[in-house]
Parts: C-alpha cells; sequence; structure tokens
C-alpha cells in the first residue's frame, strides 16, 4: 500500500529560496530549500514553504512547482539591519502563519526549519500544532566563531541553536562532523541527528566543453584559470587566498576569476580589489560579481581548478557543483570537502595557512593541468548526490520521526517553543 503523501510547513524565514543568489542573505540555503521543496513535491507530497514578505506588494502565494507553494508571512517588511532584526518580530511571524493555516493552508505533518531564526518560528508552531519540528541549521554559530574570522554570532543566536538542537524532534546535520560537534558539546541526544548530505542539480552541473565555456565568457585568452565561488566576507577566505597567490612563483598566464561577493561595487567587492593592487596581483584578477545560476555551468568549466580557502563552510555547495561539471577542487579542511575530494580523483585537501595554500595549490595545478583527475571520473565521484536521492532520505526521516515521536512528548515542548517564537 502506498504511503499517505505527507503536508510539510517548510520554513525559510530570512531567505526566500527565490531570492538573488550571492546576495547577502541569499546563498545555499536558498537553494537547499528550493531543491528539497521541489522534489518532494514531484513525488506527491504537499509543500508551503514560509518565508518573510521581501517588499509590501509581494503576492501572499506564489506556486514554486508541483505540490509546492511560497508563502510570504507579514512580520518583517522594513527589516534592514540584517537576519537578527527579524527576531523581535517572531511573534508577529507566527500569527501571520497560523492566520494562514487556519485560512487555506490547513493541518500540516510536520515542521521543517532551516536556520536558526526560522527554528525558533517553527518551535511555536510545531509546538501549538501537536506536530514533530525537524531542524537543519546550515551553519553551526559556535563553529563559526571558532574560526576566528572576526565575525562572532551573538550570544543570542548560540543559546537559540543549543535550546533548539536539545528540544526539536530531529536535527538534520550535512556531515558527519557537524553531527560529531553536536554530539561532542552534548546539545543534542544522539538518537536525534541525522546525517544528510547536501545535493546537487546533475543535469545543470554537467562537464561543458572548456575551450567553448572560455569563449562564452570572454576568458579564453591566457593560460590556467583558477576559480573562487562565494562572497568576499573574511569566513570565506578571499583574502588568504589572495596572500596565497602573492606567495607563488611569478606565472604570467594564470588567472584567478572571483565569482560572487554583494555586487562589484559593494565595500567587501573593493577591498579585495584593493589587496589585489597592494600584492602585485591586479592584472592576474578577474571579478566578475554575481552570476545566475544558470551561467555557473560554464564558470566551473571553464576553470582547470575550484579553490576554495573557507575558514569555515557547513557543507560548501560549490564544491559538489564543480565536481559535478567534472572539475576538480582544492580546499581547506571545511564542510563536506574531507567526504568529498580524493586525492587519487578529484582534488586536494589544502592547509590554510597562505604560504601553505600557494604551496598546496600550485601542486594541485600542476596534478590538473596533467591530466592526474580526468573530467568523467570527478563527475562520477558526486553521482550519488542527485537531489532526489537526497529528497528520498530526508523523506525516509521525516517517516523516522513522524512513527516515533509521541504525541505526549511534543505536547511537553509547546510551552517552551511558544516561548521561543515569543521574540
Amino acid at each position: 500500500m502506498k504511503p499517505t503523501p505527507l503536508r510539510i510547513a517548510m520554513l525559510s524565514l530570512h531567505s526566500s529560496p527565490f531570492g538573488e543568489l550571492g546576495t547577502r542573505d541569499t546563498g545555499g540555503m536558498s537553494v537547499y530549500v528550493r531543491e528539497l521543496a521541489g522534489e518532494l513535491g514531484r513525488l506527491g507530497h504537499r509543500v508551503d514553504v514560509f518565508t518573510r514578505r521581501p517588499v509590501p506588494h509581494a503576492p501572499r502565494v506564489q506556486p514554486m512547482g508541483p505540490n509546492v507553494r511560497l508563502v510570504h508571512l507579514d512580520g518583517g517588511e522594513g527589516v534592514h539591519d540584517g537576519k537578527l532584526g527579524l527576531y523581535p518580530g517572531l511573534s508577529r511571524f507566527l500569527a501571520s502563519l497560523e492566520s494562514f493555516r487556519g485560512g487555506e493552508g490547513g493541518r500540516y505533518d510536520l515542521v521543517h526549519s532551516h536556520y536558526w531564526l526560522s527554528g525558533c518560528l517553527g518551535a511555536g508552531a510545531a509546538g501549538g500544532w501537536g506536530v514533530p519540528h525537524v531542524v537543519m541549521f546550515h551553519t553551526w554559530g559556535a563553529a563559526k566563531n571558532r574560526a576566528s574570522c572576526g565575525e562572532n554570532e551573538p550570544a543570542l543566536r548560540l543559546d537559540a541553536e543549543r535550546e533548539l538542537a536539545r528540544t526539536c524532534d530531529r536535527v538534520v546535520a550535512p556531515t558527519a562532523r557537524e553531527r560529531d560537534e553536536l554530539l561532542r558539546t552534548g546539545v543534542a541526544p544522539p538518537d536525534r541527528v541525522t546525517v544528510i548530505p547536501c545535493g546537487v542539480d546533475l543535469e545543470r552541473f554537467r562537464p561543458l566543453d572548456r575551450a567553448e565555456s572560455r569563449r562564452c565568457l570572454g576568458l579564453e585568452r591566457g593560460g590556467p584559470i583558477l576559480l573562487y565561488v562565494g562572497r568576499f566576507v573574511p569566513v570565506k577566505g578571499a583574502d588568504r587566498l589572495l596572500e596565497a597567490l602573492a606567495h607563488l612563483a611569478p606565472r604570467p598566464d594564470l588567472r584567478l576569476v572571483l565569482v560572487g561577493g554583494d555586487g562589484l561595487a559593494s565595500p567587501t567587492a573593493r577591498a579585495l580589489e584593493e589587496r589585489a593592487r597592494a600584492l602585485g596581483l591586479a592584472g592576474s584578477i578577474g571579478f566578475r560579481g554575481r552570476v545566475d545560476q544558470e551561467e555557473m555551468p560554464s564558470y566551473y568549466a571553464a576553470a582547470d581548478l575550484l579553490v576554495v580557502p573557507s575558514h569555515y563552510e557547513s557543507f560548501g555547495l560549490a564544491t559538489l557543483e564543480a565536481l559535478a561539471c567534472g572539475t576538480p577542487v582544492a580546499s581547506t579542511r571545511v564542510g563536506a570537502a574531507q567526504d568529498l575530494l580524493d586525492p587519487a580523483i578529484n582534488g586536494v585537501l589544502l592547509d590554510p595557512e597562505p604560504a601553505a595554500l600557494a604551496r598546496g595549490l600550485d601542486a594541485a595545478l600542476g596534478r590538473g593541468l596533467s591530466g592526474a583527475w580526468p573530467r568523467a571520473g570527478v563527475r562520477a565521484s558526486v553521482a550519488a548526490y542527485g537531489w532526489p536521492r537526497v529528497a528520498e532520505a530526508v523523506l525516509a526521516m521525516y517517516r523516522d520521526v513522524l512513527s516515533g515521536a509521541g504525541a505526549e512528548d511534543r505536547a511537553s515542548k509547546a510551552t517552551s517553543g511558544a516561548h521561543a517564537a515569543g521574540g
């Protein structure tokens, strides 16, 4: 007998899956929510993705695909001081969510929250509805703080994450290392943490002709290309990548193409450009700004090597996307890199200090140019990471939670959950 389709309330409060990728609060999490919701919908489950209304005239409901809707919640209009500015309005978001559910939303079987702010909202919703609450943090505040990049997360976030990990029905961790972090710090019971990796669209991210990709992107002149993909915030390590390039022996034909940031006119991009000039690298660096996801396969194909110099990643979708395109990766030991990279097949792990980073990059580039990592083998290394498989794993976890979480246990969490959502 075919299982009954589920009704899922998916919360992505601060970041819309329709947002412009690469902007301040729109990145890998938005891709994850969009792709997971879409796959669950294609499997016949009904998913409502709740996010804050970005502008007053935005429609209440937008279709996202078969069985999937994007629902805008009122309460965050006019908030311009970042994600943390949404926290005082959680009670208003909860009221807006409840209003929708009582009107046209109907009953939900469980709540799946993404990021700690959504988790606070989800705790109140799930507690009030008497349904299980699943949380995926996407980044863990305490781990970011240990990366020591000058962007310390506030105590409010750290406390909220610990409470959510302790009280929710299940935490989804994208890597075994994040699971071990949760268990080592004692904030989550061992039986309530499930490791499910992120996924990649294997149809969109696929090998393309390198020469043609370079021609289309205006990169056909010159030699080897290193690619950086991500924002220019300190935790992503773009500054130490420039320092590493300055340690390399002069190589006029080598270029670094940087994709992402907050726009070419942003303070972070300007600061990075100034640093490149100070290091004498201006002629070897190309800033491309934000790039639509549809165009990213061409950038991966054009590159000889994706470089991930981050201090911290929860998973690292760019690594997965590059490998799916057949492009090897050189990464610091962050996120899923230690699971994905094998020096015999698809790339290398780098030591983080600029001089060591430079030596690792030089060796990796030499191996890549020598043909040590054939593109077909690089792509094959991530064949198991397609979104359909990720969705099946998430669905199995949902079924496990629904079969094992008792109503009495959930009811005991309702008071603390409502308090969390009350701001």
